[in-house]
Order: structure tokens, then sequence, then C-alpha cells
């Protein structure tokens, strides 16, 4: 449900990379048999067949997906064995880079895909993957089946030249501003030192600094080591900027607004962002800023909080920075200097429309498409996306109940990560809102999540729209990148160096010009172009 904090290996030589590439987990092999294709495929077959299929698995879980009870029970129930080729989460954007590269042994199936828009057109342009929609129309019903419930996914997987490339994760739970990913970076203020030394929860940000001066003067339990605020600069869901809210429209991950003239504009140039980028300089000169908080990685973040030293972070779950989550409370919204109160919007949706591909090589196209339409169907899906029930070797997420459907067992004291990165197999799935209640229950991490964002913040959210998710042409893609890169990197660089040195009021003049030169108003064309096609649709 949150990001991975994981970031990418340095890359090893390309020759360490094909030898490992044959040598992955699963006992890949590095000659694709020729089959025969299987036609009006009912499952279980009569004869077992084979697909060989490239994915990924967290570090933490077993690296043979053959070994979960979720695709143990699948090959029961289809008579389909998957050869897979599998790579720890960290390791497998570029094992896949390079098994993609050889048309020879192309893999059947890219499972975890993990292809954003642009990769989908390259791959195809090059003969790589293949498009899916008549394969959809022919033999997938429970995926057409998610598509006429929810036709706006339809328009999010078709490309510009009208052809469909992948199959998607679709993962629902609340809808619109009540969705669970509106607000990522929720501020937790630490309530057990706010009872004991007698303070109440702020509700302006001149009221916060004055909490946070407490925090590290007063030494809540005795503590000497206090750190009143914290946060990973930056880190979308672990950054500051919802604070900025009191100051204007705000800050999110990615930095794009749509204002109520349903117009894009970029938080980062706004008037209200220089002045909340002031406050927090402010903060940082008081002392009430973690030092390391400009440069630390998750796990330093979070062995911190471990230690109980925090008075206040950001981040999706307090849980996973906490030893006791009942410690800290959401912060609300704050009101600023000039009475502006505002909870900005993510632009998030549950969706990741790369999801799953297939390539080329694959010469059983019914077969596959029937059985990737197997992980549509709605109590499977659910399965796919946590994890199952009845696993004699792992804890279990559900229960499945006497009318067939899943129960959310709790989780007591056990990371939610960590019960489910050893059973569920992510991959092409949909869950709908529609699902809760009749087909499963909502895991109840998720539910507090969105009893939080429902009761806490969504009366201050004041964007009625979001970015929502457009798939772009070849060349917009192209130029977007080109310039998004360059303006992103340049506009967090001097994020952080003016919240820890000030200077914000001489420099942002000059600041604007630059980052216009970098191609800015550029940037807001393309995407204003295909806003206003999504709002004309």
């Amino acid at each position: 449900m949150r990001t991975s904090k994981i970031k990418k290996l340095v890359s090893i030589s390309l020759a360490m990379l094909t030898v490992l590439s044959f040598t992955a987990c699963s006992g890949g092999t590095s000659n694709k048999g020729e089959t025969s294709a299987i036609k009006d495929v009912s499952f279980p077959l009569k004869e077992t067949a084979s697909l060989k299929m490239l994915t990924s698995a967290p570090s933490i879980s077993t690296q043979d997906p053959n070994e979960r009870v979720i695709f143990q029970r699948l090959e029961k129930e289809t008579n389909v064995h998957i050869d897979w080729t599998c790579y720890p989460d960290e390791q497998f954007a570029d094992k896949k880079n390079l098994a993609l590269s050889k048309k020879d042994t192309l893999p059947d199936v890219v499972f975890n895909a993990g292809m954003n828009n642009n990769d989908l057109l390259r791959y195809s342009k090059q003969g790589v993957i293949v498009p899916v929609e008549d394969l959809i129309d022919k033999y997938m019903p429970n995926f057409k089946k998610v598509l006429a419930e929810k036709p706006e996914y339809k328009k999010m997987i078709t490309a510009p030249d009208g052809h469909i490339y992948s199959f998607p994760w679709i993962e629902e739970l609340g809808s619109g501003k009540e969705a669970i990913q509106a607000i990522g970076d929720i501020p937790w203020i630490n309530k057990k030192w706010l009872d004991e030394l007698g303070l109440q929860v702020p509700k302006t940000t001149d009221e916060l600094v004055t909490v946070l001066k407490a925090f590290r003067d007063k030494h809540p339990e005795g503590k000497t080591d206090v750190i009143p605020m914290s946060f990973i600069i930056n880190g979308v869901n672990e950054d500051p900027g919802f604070i900025l809210g009191a100051f204007g429209l705000g800050d999110n991950g990615d930095h794009y607004l749509v204002n109520s003239d349903k117009k894009v504009v970029y938080s980062t140039v706004q008037d209200g962002y220089k002045e909340g980028i002031k406050y927090l300089n402010k903060l940082q000169a008081e002392g009430l800023i973690d030092p390391e908080a400009f440069t630390q990685k998750w796990d330093t973040f979070v062995a911190k909080g471990k230690s109980g030293r925090y008075g206040m972070i950001f981040t999706w779950d307090s849980s996973n920075v906490s030893v006791n989550k009942n410690d800290f409370i959401p912060l609300p919204a704050l009101a600023g200097p000039t009475g502006i109160v505002n909870a900005t919007r993510q632009n998030a949706m549950g969706v990741d429309v790369g999801r799953c591909v297939i390539t080329s090589g694959n010469k059983n196209l019914e077969l596959t498409a029937k059985w990737i339409d197997k992980l549509y169907d709605p109590v499977q899906s659910v399965q796919d996306n946590w994890g199952t029930y009845g696993d004699e070797k792992n804890a279990n997420i559900f229960e499945l109940t006497a009318d067939k459907t899943l129960k959310h067992l709790p989780l007591g004291k056990a990371s939610p990560w960590e019960v489910r990165a050893n059973q569920f197999v992510g991959g092409p799935l949909a869950i709908l809102n529609s699902y809760y209640g009749k087909y499963t229950t909502s895991p109840d991490d998720a539910q507090e999540r969105l009893d939080i964002i429902r009761n806490t913040y969504v009366k201050d959210m004041k964007a009625e729209n979001i970015y929502p998710v457009v798939f772009m042409s070849q060349e917009d893609i192209d130029t977007l990148t080109q310039y998004e890169t360059a303006v992103k990197a340049y506009t967090e660089r001097k994020k952080a160096e003016w919240i820890l040195n000030g200077g914000i009021d001489a420099e942002w003049d000059s600041y604007l010009q630059e980052m216009d030169k970098l191609g800015l108003q550029k940037i807001l064309d393309i995407k204003q172009k295909y806003l206003d096609a999504y709002f004309a649709k």
C-alpha cells in the first residue's frame, strides 16, 4: 500500500548481468522451447502446459514464486505450470531491461512489469510487446467486466494509437477526496508528548512553533535527544510539503496542481510556496528540524523513530516509524498567517497501467490471456494484492468464510508489509470499491487511514480536481521527460537549500527565470493539453 523505500542497487557489468540472467530464481533457462498454440482453452487443461514469465519479489520473501500458495492453487486450477525467472525488487529494473533486449529468448510474459507509458510505446514500436485489446475482447470476461463497470480505466490504458499494450493493477480504496491516496505525507504529531506537557493540538502555524519549542526545551519522557520535527526532504510521503498548504495552494510529490479554473500550475513557483519555505526555514533556524532531514534515507529515519525521539513526522502511516502508533495522531491542516487552511491533494490513484505485458515471443496467446484473466476474478484479485488463507508456513492475511468471501485477519503488532510480502503476488488485478462487503473486507490499516482522511482532511481540501492518469503520445512523453527531469531536480535542490540556509526572497526572481529557461512553460503546455482532453471526454 505504501511506496517502497528500497533504492536500486548500483548496476554491475553487462557481462555479469548476462550470467545472472540465466541463474535467477526458480530455474529460469536461456533457451525458449517452441510449443504449438493451444486452442479452445478450458481450465483445467487436460495436459499440463507451461509459460515462461519474468517477475520480481520483495527481498524479504521467497524468490521462488511457485512456493507461494496463491500460485500453487492457480497451477492446480489451470494445469498451467509457470516457469518463473524472478529477481529481488531492487534488481529487477536492470534485469528486465536486459531480458527484453534479447528477442530470441524473450519470456512469454513480464508479470510485475513496472512499465510506464514511455516503456510501453517504446517496446511496442520495437516489436518486443504485443497489443492485447483483441485478446481482452475474445478471452478475458473478468477483465472486460471491470472495464464495463469502470470505463475510465479503459481510457487510461489505451495508447494514442488506439491499442492497449498492458494489463493494469487497480486498487480502489475510497474515491475522489476520500481516496486513500488523497494525502500521502500525513503530518503526525506526538499526542503522548502533548498530553505530558499539557499542550493542545496546534491549529495554526504559529501554535505549531510553540509546540515544537516545548518539545525541544522541556524534554518529554526525560529525553535529552528529542527531535521536534523530522522528515525526508523531497521524499514524497515523507516530505514536509503538506505544511505549505497553510500559505496557498501547497505542494505535493510531483508539484503539479489543478486550480479552480482547471488549469495546471506548478506548486513551487507560487507566491504561497515562497512564504511556506520561509516558514520552514524559520523552524530550521530555531533548531526545530532534524539536521539529518536533508540527507537521511528511510532506514535512518525509521531507526530514530523506533527510538522514540520524534515530536512530529511526515509519513504514510505512523506505525512504520513509531514504536507505538497510538502515541501519534494526524495533525489537521493548519491555518497560516492570513487564515488560509488547505489540505493539498496528491496526484495519486490506485492504478498502475503497465503492470503486465505479453511479449512477441509468446506462441500461446489464448492460453496466456485466459490465465491472466483469472487474476481479475474478484476473489482472486483480492488475494493477489494482499495475501491469502490456508498458508501453513506463513502468517495468513485472510480467512475464507463459509460463503466463500475473504475476511481480513487481525495483524496484531506485526508489520502489514512484512506479513503481506510473504503471501501476495502482485501482478495484474482489480479491486473495485464495489467489492468491499461483497467479496472481501477492507484491511484494518487501510480503513483506519480512510477514516483519517475523511474525518480530518476532506473538509479542508480546496482542490476539486487532481491531475489524472493520461496516456500521452511518444513525442510528448519525450519532450516532457527532457524538460521535467531538469526542472524537478533544480526546484527540489533549491527547496532544500532555502529551508536550510534561507535566501529565497533574494533569489526568487532569478529562480523563476531559471525555471522558465529549463522549460517549465513547455511542460505546463503539454500537461494542459491532456488535461483539457480529459475534461472534454
